[in-house]
């Protein structure tokens, strides 16, 4: 037989208006370690599509045993593109062997895409050869060194980090983190200059 006076379950509006308000107060106090981790992870996220671009056109260069150079560019992607220093799209394409030959454009993105408000420094263009390694060709903007591209986070934010993409003459391409410095203690710091 059911009682008159059942139990109800459940919150009451008063208890439901308090775990609402504590909920809101911790939010407020995590947004701006969440803001840094977006962009930190913008950041990886770039440096990442970065450091896959310059594997591919190095790995490219192999498996066609042709030249391919690795550009950024502002303009969209492709054959007529032209490179630029701290450009937000990227680019591969093949050198011609045969002066009557055209190049081919291989494969593109856009790093603005991934991540806005992500920066980065570092040479126009790189050139690999059919070896893997870096080449001079004076004609694609591509002089054989080591090679760094900065990726940065936007300007004003703080706590951010500030990775890079190393390429050695022979074609090792590795990320680092700028802020630390390559050591035993260190694997992803990246080399003293």
């Amino acid at each position: 037989m059911l009682t008159r006076f059942a139990r109800q379950r459940g919150f009451t509006l008063v208890e439901l208006m308090v775990a609402i308000t504590v909920l809101a107060i911790l939010f407020f106090l995590a947004l701006p370690d969440f803001r840094t981790w977006i962009q930190n992870t913008r950041v990886r996220s770039v440096a990442e599509a970065l450091q896959n671009g310059v594997r591919q056109a190095q790995a490219e260069a192999v498996r066609r045993n042709r030249t391919v150079v690795f550009f950024l560019t502002n303009a969209e992607p492709g054959i007529g593109a032209a490179a630029a220093t701290n450009g937000v799209n990227w680019g591969m394409h093949t050198v011609p062997v045969l002066p009557d030959e055209d190049p081919e454009f291989l494969r593109g993105g856009a790093f603005s895409d991934v991540a806005p408000g992500v920066t980065i420094t570092g040479p126009a263009a790189i050139c690999f050869n059919v070896a893997g390694q870096q080449a001079t060709i004076v004609a694609q903007g591509c002089a054989a060194a080591v090679a760094n591209y900065d990726v940065n986070g936007p300007l004003g934010m703080t706590d951010l980090r500030r990775l890079s993409i190393n390429v050695t003459l022979g074609g090792r391409t590795r990320m680092c983190d700028r802020d630390k410095v390559l050591s035993a203690t260190n694997p992803d710091g990246c080399p003293p200059p």
